[in-house]
C-alpha cells in the first residue's frame, strides 16, 4: 500500500480500462468519439476495474456501493503488478492484442500523452465531466493536442519536509528560497549531526521528477508544445542541475542520497537523519505515527526556488476509456462516479491519497484532520506536468542519463543540457 500511496513512483489507485486495441500507430483520434459516450442501451454493460497493486483498504466497498446501484453494469477488480513498470507494460500488451478483458484504464499522468498518440485511448466530451470542480492544473495532465483523454481521478505535488525543532532551536524559518535551503543545510544540520538534503536521486522515475522540478523552478522547461519543441538547452535549466549538482559537490546532499528512492528517503528522514526532505504528502502521515522519531518535530512547506516558492510536479493517475470501449456510456458514468465530491472524499479519508476536487483541501473538518492540505493545495495550484510526449518512456529514461551524470560530478550542467537537448531531438525525429 506504501507504494500507491507515493504517487511520484507512478501509478495510483485502480486502473479502470474500457475493451482492445488492435496495434500502435493508429491516430488518438481513429477510435470512438464523444458520440460514443451516449445513452444507447448498446453503451452499457459490464466493465472490469483494472488495480495497481493492493487495494483492498477503501477501493472494494466503493465498487460494492456502484454494483448494488447498477446490477447490469457490474464492474469487476483486476489487479496488476505493484510495479509501475509492469503495469503499463500488461495494460499496452492487452490493449494492443484486442482482447477486451480490460475496461476502463486509470494511468499514470504521465502517460497520458503516450497512450493518446497510439490511439490507445479514446478523446472524452468535456461537458460530461466537472472539471471546473477540479484543481485546474490537475486537468492539464488529462489533455493532448488540446483535447480531453482522461479524467483526473489522484493527484500529488511534492512537499519540502524539514525538522521543526532544529530550525527552532536555531532560531530559523523554513526555507522559502533556494539560498535559505543551502544555508540552513549547510551550516545548521552538521551541528545536530543530520545530513542536509535529499529527494529522490536514484536513476529512475523519481529522478526524472526531481530534476524537473528543479528546471522548472528556476524558469525553464524540459518540453513545450506537447513535445513538439526540445526546451531543455537554457540558462534556467543549467541553473537547476547546478542547484543538485552544487548540492553534492558541496556536501549538503550526501553521496548516501544518490540512491535514494521515496522510502529510503522517507526512512532516513523519519529516523532522523535528514533536516530536509523533498517527497510526496504520503510522507506526513507516516512520520506522524506511533514509532516515528520524529513525530511532531517536523513540518512541510512548499517547495523552494531560486527567489521564492518553487515549481512540483504533478503525480497521481487519470481516467480513461479505451479507444474499442465495450459499453462507453458505462464506463463514463463509472469515472464520473469516482470522481464524485463523495468518492473523493474517500480516497483522501480511506486511500490516503490527495483528491482532484479543490474544495475539499478547504473544508474546515478535512484540514483539522489533515493539517498539511492548505499547503499541499499551495504546492498543487503552482504544479505543472512532467514532460508530454507520445514518447514519454523515452524522454524520462534521458533525462535520468543525464541527470546522474551531472549529480554524480561527471558532467558539467552546460554539457548536460546541450547532450539531453540532442538526446531529446532525436527521440522526437524517430516518430
Amino acid at each position: 500500500m506504501r507504494w500507491m500511496r507515493a504517487a511520484g513512483r507512478a501509478l495510483l489507485v485502480g486502473a479502470v480500462v474500457l475493451a482492445g486495441y488492435t496495434g500502435f500507430g493508429v491516430r488518438a483520434d481513429a477510435g470512438a468519439t464523444s458520440g460514443a459516450f451516449g445513452t444507447a442501451s448498446g453503451d452499457r454493460g459490464p466493465l472490469s476495474l483494472v488495480t495497481a497493486g493492493d487495494l483492498t483498504d477503501y477501493l472494494p466497498p466503493l465498487l460494492d456501493d456502484w454494483n448494488e446501484a447498477h446490477p447490469d453494469e457490474r464492474v469487476t477488480l483486476v489487479e496488476l503488478p505493484d510495479s509501475a513498470d509492469e503495469t503499463r507494460a500488461q495494460m499496452i500488451s492487452e490493449l494492443r492484442s484486442g482482447r477486451d478483458r480490460f475496461d476502463v484504464l486509470n494511468i499514470d499522468v504521465a502517460w497520458t500523452s503516450e497512450f493518446a498518440a497510439a490511439g490507445l485511448i479514446s478523446p472524452l466530451p468535456r461537458d460530461r465531466f466537472p472539471l471546473d470542480a477540479f484543481l485546474r492544473p490537475v486537468v492539464d495532465t488529462a489533455t493532448f493536442e488540446g483535447r480531453l483523454y482522461a479524467v483526473p481521478y489522484v493527484t500529488n505535488a511534492g512537499l519540502l519536509y524539514y525538522r521543526k525543532d532544529i530550525l527552532d532551536r536555531a532560531g530559523e524559518e523554513p526555507p522559502r528560497t533556494w539560498s535559505d535551503l543551502v544555508r540552513q543545510a549547510r551550516t545548521i544540520a552538521p551541528q545536530y549531526g543530520l545530513d542536509g538534503y535529499a529527494g529522490q536521486f536514484l536513476p529512475y522515475e523519481g529522478l526524472t521528477v526531481n530534476v524537473t522540478e528543479a528546471v522548472h523552478s528556476a524558469g525553464g522547461s524540459v518540453l513545450r508544445d506537447d513535445g513538439a519543441r526540445v526546451s531543455v538547452d537554457s540558462d534556467a535549466a543549467r541553473a537547476g542541475l547546478r542547484f543538485l549538482a552544487d548540492g553534492v559537490r558541496d556536501g549538503w546532499i550526501s553521496r548516501e542520497a544518490l540512491g535514494y528512492k521515496e522510502e529510503e528517503s522517507r526512512q532516513a528522514f523519519q529516523d532522523g537523519r535528514l533536516l530536509f526532505l523533498r517527497n510526496w504528502p504520503y510522507v506526513y502521515a507516516d512520520a506522524s505515527a506511533e514509532g516515528s522519531k520524529i513525530a511532531g518535530r517536523f513540518g512541510a512547506v512548499p517547495l523552494p526556488g531560486p527567489d521564492g516558492p518553487g515549481t512540483s510536479v504533478l503525480g497521481g493517475s487519470n481516467l480513461a476509456v479505451s479507444s474499442h470501449a465495450r459499453h462507453p456510456a458505462s464506463a463514463a458514468d463509472l469515472i464520473s462516479y469516482l470522481t464524485s465530491e463523495r468518492v473523493q472524499r474517500q480516497v483522501l479519508t480511506k486511500g490516503s491519497l490527495p483528491p482532484v476536487r479543490a474544495a475539499l483541501y478547504e473544508d474546515p473538518e478535512l484540514v483539522r484532520a489533515y493539517p498539511y492540505l492548505p499547503t499541499l493545495r499551495q504546492s498543487l495550484l503552482s504544479a505543472v506536468p512532467r514532460p508530454k510526449s507520445p514518447r514519454y518512456d523515452q524522454v524520462s529514461l534521458a533525462v535520468q542519463a543525464v541527470a546522474q551524470d551531472v549529480m554524480a560530478l561527471r558532467q558539467t550542467p552546460e554539457e548536460a543540457t546541450a547532450r539531453l537537448a540532442r538526446e531529446l531531438g532525436a527521440i522526437s525525429r524517430r516518430g
